[in-house]
């Protein structure tokens, strides 16, 4: 059984931002302690605004109700998913071979034309004829996003012993996605097997998901028990994913977490997690200077594009 004192401790992000040196020590404190025992943390003072949240799950209702002819228009198909509409049941976990009850629409990096990386990355696509407010709304929340997530970053690098700059420099114009999730009734949609989101890990370096619309998140912990951590309203539910625990050698474990069916078949559920990814050259590879005396590196280097190739392969996107 899990222990009773088993909790996702909350930080808000004005305190390493503009607080003391002892604010900024207890921030970094609490945060890096959660995600080393969890996997988990729940961050609230951040900029990202509450109407850009609502406007993005308002165009995310306007676009999942089209028909799947037209949202078909919008798949982009040999990429991964990396930009556009993915279909229902496209995506499983690594090891369910049963798709997800699920759809999505992935927002990427806006880069600037002569942006060496623009050519890599490619460009976003927009529903502009159909949602015309779907644009404004989920860049905004990127930015904001991915602002947070650089904080969370460099406080994280400093729990660990690093340069401050070390874990937050690698997302710099990183190919970090915003995933905008429509998960339907399952009175008419439900496939034999499947689950909204089955049992995973993340492959990114951490994970930003603002309050989804319904409940049905859930974390396993480390005494293999599940636990429901959907955030309230204006709260930030971040997790680590298997970038980041590569690259610290098992230091911040990523944690397995799922979506899980709903009792009611009518109920609709959307959610919008934020994948922090570094640019696709960085090579993930332990600093020597976080090993203990003894202590080897578990991984051997791999970029951060390949091992995102090699998962994209393992969940079915590839």
């Amino acid at each position: 059984m899990a222990s009773p004192a088993f909790q996702v401790e909350t930080v808000h992000l004005s305190q390493f931002r503009e607080g003391s040196p002892r604010d900024r020590a207890e921030f970094i404190r609490v945060l890096g302690d959660s995600f080393r025992h969890t996997g988990f943390v729940k961050v609230d003072g951040h900029q990202v605004r509450p109407v850009d949240v609502d406007g993005a799950y308002r165009a995310a209702r306007e676009f999942f109700a089209l028909p799947e002819d037209i949202k078909r228009r919008y798949q982009v198909p040999g990429t991964g998913g990396a930009r556009g509409f993915t279909p229902f049941g496209s995506e499983h976990a690594k090891d369910n071979p049963v798709g997800d009850l699920k759809e999505f629409w992935h927002v990427g990096q806006e880069l600037p034309a002569n942006h060496p990386l623009k050519a890599t990355y490619g460009d976003n696509l927009w529903p502009d004829a159909e949602v015309p407010g779907f644009k404004a709304h989920t860049l905004a929340l990127y930015r904001a996003l991915e602002d947070c997530a650089g904080t969370l970053l460099e406080a994280l690098a400093l729990y660990l012993g690093l340069p401050e700059r070390s874990l937050a420099d690698m997302i710099r114009d990183g190919n970090s996605i915003l995933r905008i999730i429509h998960y339907p009734a399952l009175r008419e949609r439900y496939i034999q097997g499947g689950v909204r989101s089955s049992a995973h890990e993340d492959i990114n370096l951490i994970t930003l998901l603002p309050a989804a619309t319904d409940s049905g998140l859930q974390l396993l912990d480390r005494d293999g028990a599940w636990h429901a951590v959907d955030g309230l309203a204006g709260e930030i539910v971040a997790d680590a994913g298997d970038m980041l625990s590569r690259h610290v050698n098992l230091k911040i474990p990523s944690t397995t977490h799922r979506v899980v069916n709903p009792d009611d078949p009518d109920a609709v559920r959307y959610s919008m997690p934020f994948f922090c990814h570094p640019r696709p050259e960085v090579l993930l590879d332990c600093p020597v200077g976080l090993l203990d005396p003894g202590e080897a590196k578990r991984f051997e280097p791999i970029t951060a594009n390949a091992f995102l190739l090699q998962r994209l392969r393992e969940i079915g996107l590839i």
